[in-house]
């Protein structure tokens, strides 16, 4: 499919969008794929950071600690959606709790929250030892935890899918019907 298959609202988008939602939904996978379905440039919020910094998220982490980090994430996500150019952005799973974060998002873009069950993320996060906050004795329990505490901020996003049975394409697809029907909705209030 090309971008002239897209519904005609989605083709003459042209902010950026934010996918935010917790680690191991597929917020980068899903982001890349969507970016290339829309034409667009793909971002992430966390390479981003770490080019920035010169150094990993976990070392930024143990370095300088998580409120050194998530101050440089909100600095860096300022910058990329000032330019109000088009793009796909995906955000760590922390930023969007940030206020002056959404803030910038709500001003600059238009953010989808990317949902899944715990299992599946414990499933996803369990194949790589590269989240910070995941390094402990009990992670599913962190994070139940932060399911239940970002729950509340991701659900200002302007829109919300399931990623469902993990399929990136049919979420892609899911992602491009929501904000179809959102942008008609918009321009028929």
């Amino acid at each position: 499919m090309s971008s002239i298959d897209l519904p005609v609202p989605v083709q003459r988008f042209d902010r950026p969008i934010v996918l935010v939602g917790l680690m191991g939904v597929g917020k980068t996978t899903v982001g890349r794929r969507l970016a290339r379905r829309l034409g667009w440039p793909f971002r992430d919020a966390d390479h981003e950071i770490e080019a920035s910094a010169g150094r990993s998220v976990s070392e930024i982490f143990a370095d300088f600690g998580e409120t050194a980090f998530r101050d440089g994430e909100r600095k860096v996500i300022a910058r990329l959606l000032e330019t109000g150019e088009p793009m796909v952005l995906a955000l760590g799973g922390g930023a969007f709790v940030s206020e002056e974060t959404r803030e910038v998002v709500k001003a600059n873009a238009l953010s989808v929250w990317l949902r899944a069950d715990l299992d599946t993320l414990m499933e996803r996060v369990s194949r790589r030892n590269t989240r910070p906050l995941l390094k402990t004795e009990n992670p599913r329990a962190v994070m139940e935890r932060l399911m239940q505490e970002r729950a509340a901020f991701y659900s200002e996003a302007d829109l919300a899918v399931d990623t469902g049975d993990g399929s990136h394409g049919r979420t892609v697809i899911a992602i491009i019907d929501a904000l179809a029907h959102h942008l008609t909705q918009e321009t028929s209030s």
